[in-house]
């Protein structure tokens, strides 16, 4: 009811959001349902044949990690370089600036979303206005059912990004700054390593004791 009343708002239907500050329920993530690594890869090869724009949503969500409201407020005149890698500069949330260093895959994927243009927006929709957040959700949805998977939510492309990244080991702390989160008990939600009981502190502990 709250994204009903919240898209209502955005298109104009109602003239202000009854349901704005409505504290909702908090969902553990591990309780919902996340992209495995094959399944963000699949998706993202799919992304990319459908067509450019949705590509660059992909990979600046599934790669970068972006919030939806970052993906679609990038603009061509953002892109730059910085010592070398590709960069996007974007204000996030809680208007805090931000420059992204860019993948190589990102990089390709979101020059050719740009194409020509050397302002104004980087993701358009079909009628090349620029790309908003529904729209971006029906695009995911989409991709996700194209690729096999099911439905898919946006914010589950951020998870996923998170997740991968704490999987293949980087470190907490860089991937709490890869993902922007000011709290780094909220990259800890997603790091599915905590429930491995091999790594637990305990089995260590017993080992150190058993060895005085």
């Amino acid at each position: 009811m709250c994204g009903f009343y919240k898209f209502a708002h955005i298109d104009g239907r109602i003239p202000y959001n009854p349901a704005q500050y409505v504290r909702r329920p908090m969902v553990h993530p591990s309780e919902g349902r996340w992209l495995d690594r094959g399944e963000l890869a699949r998706f993202l090869f799919t992304a990319e044949r459908v067509d450019r724009q949705h590509a660059g949503l992909a990979v600046l969500r599934g790669l970068n990690g972006l919030r939806v409201t970052d993906a679609c407020e990038t603009n061509s005149a953002d892109l730059g370089f910085d010592r070398g890698p590709r960069t996007l500069r974007i204000v996030g949330k809680a208007s805090k600036p931000a420059l992204i260093p860019l993948v190589p895959r990102t990089a390709r994927a979101i020059d050719l979303a740009a194409g020509d243009r050397r302002g104004g927006p980087i993701l358009v929709r079909q009628d090349g206005q620029r790309l908003d957040p529904r729209t971006a959700h029906r695009w995911v949805r989409s991709i996700g059912k194209q690729a096999g998977i099911g439905d898919v939510h946006p914010r589950m492309l951020r998870a996923a990004f998170t997740r991968a990244a704490l999987d293949a080991g980087v470190p907490l702390r860089d991937v709490q700054i890869a993902a922007r989160h000011a709290d780094p008990r909220t990259t800890t939600i997603y790091d599915r390593r905590r429930e491995n009981f091999d790594r637990q502190a305990a089995y260590v502990v017993v080992a150190f004791v058993a060895g005085t």
